[in-house]
């Protein structure tokens, strides 16, 4: 007997009530994006591996150890995306729209990487990814993390949502804090973990990431890198943190920060929730990357920042401290049918009659036949409002029966006029669950 072909690890299925619940948030966050001017931009799922590898930087985990690369038929080497923003950075050269301009854009969809699965980190991950190009200074920065804030209250998660910054400041900042940072750690490169003593003598900034428990406990004495920030990036950030304070944004200023990408300077934030456990705990991350555009090809040095969202992430906390938010997925009206294939050709094009008339109304018609009472709890399973009865005594005079599920009343009436009664119905029924 063959053996079942099942998902490969890390990447899982979305069933139908976990879909349903994936498009309520993701179009939470949608709406938000588009009250505040941003316009939605499609990305490639596959690019050519050497645009991470430049934009990302190759001594980051996510180019050395968790990209999925392979060579094509025509044998160039490519990747499946492990983030958002490169792709969209090369979109913007590719087709001139970065140049002098400013964009507000953002995209949704899945990013791959090659890591251990466990809750929360997954190796097909869903992310909306938000870019703002051209502008630099610090309102950009509070706008872009106000956004994120509303959608936290917009799903009923924001009591459970904290805000952390940091300034990790220019190129030559980092370099002088780099020195300063491996000078530290010498005394410590034996208790460190093999990533991290990768990352020592190459990039030691990264080590601030680490999820070590004995490496994060003595960084504790570690130099702190607002100590080595280039005066522009303080003014920078401290009228950040004051635009911050005047719009009532709560944040806490995490010395430690640090992106797990290279292609970051000055801002970084990341929204985390207590209500998740562990490294998982981070929603939403992001920051400033003033010199990636010129550093991919871009003419000149063009002023960005950004943020991704862990869709995983954002929807299990959702659901864990805002069930309410979530709206059972159900149907307008279940045409039943009493009756052989005349009734049947009768109630399909009663029901595009009535798709046509009403566009939003969401119509089911039984299938498969089945006496009246198992359409009926087929009606109910599928959570409609009202049901359409078609038997044959009613349509041989034209007529058709209106049942409201919840009150268990029922009308008969010309199938001219149905879908004016059913309009008026629905209307009634939304009105009432406002009031409520």
């Amino acid at each position: 007997m063959r053996k079942n072909i099942q998902a490969i690890r890390g990447m899982n299925d979305f069933l139908s009530e976990d879909a349903i619940t994936f498009q309520q948030v993701e179009k939470a966050v949608e709406n938000v994006l588009i009250r505040y001017g941003y316009n939605e931009i499609r990305l490639p799922i596959i690019e050519q591996t050497k645009l991470f590898q430049r934009a990302i930087g190759t001594t980051t985990d996510t180019v050395g150890k968790e990209m999925y690369t392979f060579i094509d038929r025509s044998g160039k080497n490519v990747a499946l995306r492990p983030e958002g923003t490169a792709g969209c950075i090369r979109a913007g050269i590719e087709h001139g729209f970065l140049h002098n301009q400013e964009q507000r854009l953002w995209y949704m969809g899945p990013m791959f990487r090659y890591e251990r699965p466990q809750k929360g980190r997954y190796r097909q991950f869903y992310q909306t990814g938000v870019e703002i190009f051209g502008h630099c200074g610090p309102d950009v920065d509070a706008e872009l993390i106000l956004l994120t804030a509303r959608c936290w209250r917009d799903l009923g998660i924001c009591e459970h949502m904290k805000l952390e910054l940091n300034s990790i400041g220019s190129l030559s900042t980092r370099e002088r804090y780099s020195e300063a940072l491996k000078e530290f750690l010498r005394q410590y490169e034996n208790q460190l973990d093999d990533d991290s003593r990768r990352h020592m003598y190459v990039n030691p900034i990264r080590i601030l990431d680490t999820k070590n428990p004995n490496t994060q406990n003595f960084l504790k004495k570690a130099p702190i890198l607002t100590d080595y920030l280039d005066n522009d990036s303080k003014v920078h950030f401290s009228e950040l943190c004051k635009l911050l304070e005047l719009v009532n944004v709560p944040y806490t200023i995490n010395h430690r920060l640090a992106r797990g990408l290279d292609y970051y300077n000055r801002t970084i934030f990341e929204w985390t929730s207590p209500r998740l456990t562990g490294s998982q705990n981070t929603i939403c991350g992001g920051g400033r990357y003033d010199n990636l555009i010129e550093h991919l090809g871009g003419c000149n040095p063009t002023p960005a920042i950004g943020f991704a969202i862990g869709m995983e992430r954002l929807v299990f906390l959702t659901k864990k401290v805002n069930p309410k938010f979530f709206v059972k997925n159900y149907i307008d009206v279940y045409l039943i049918v009493d009756g052989g294939n005349l009734q049947q050709c009768v109630a399909l094009q009663l029901a595009e009659k009535l798709r046509d008339t009403l566009p939003l109304l969401r119509l089911m018609i039984n299938h498969g036949g089945g006496n009246i009472k198992k359409q009926f709890r087929r009606a109910n399973k599928y959570g409609a409002r009202l049901v359409l009865l078609l038997r044959e005594e009613e349509m041989n005079f034209g007529k058709i029966i209106i049942k409201d599920l919840s009150t268990s009343t029922q009308e008969i009436l010309e199938q001219k006029f149905v879908a004016a009664r059913l309009q008026e119905i629905l209307n009634k029924k939304e009105k009432y669950i406002e009031n409520i």
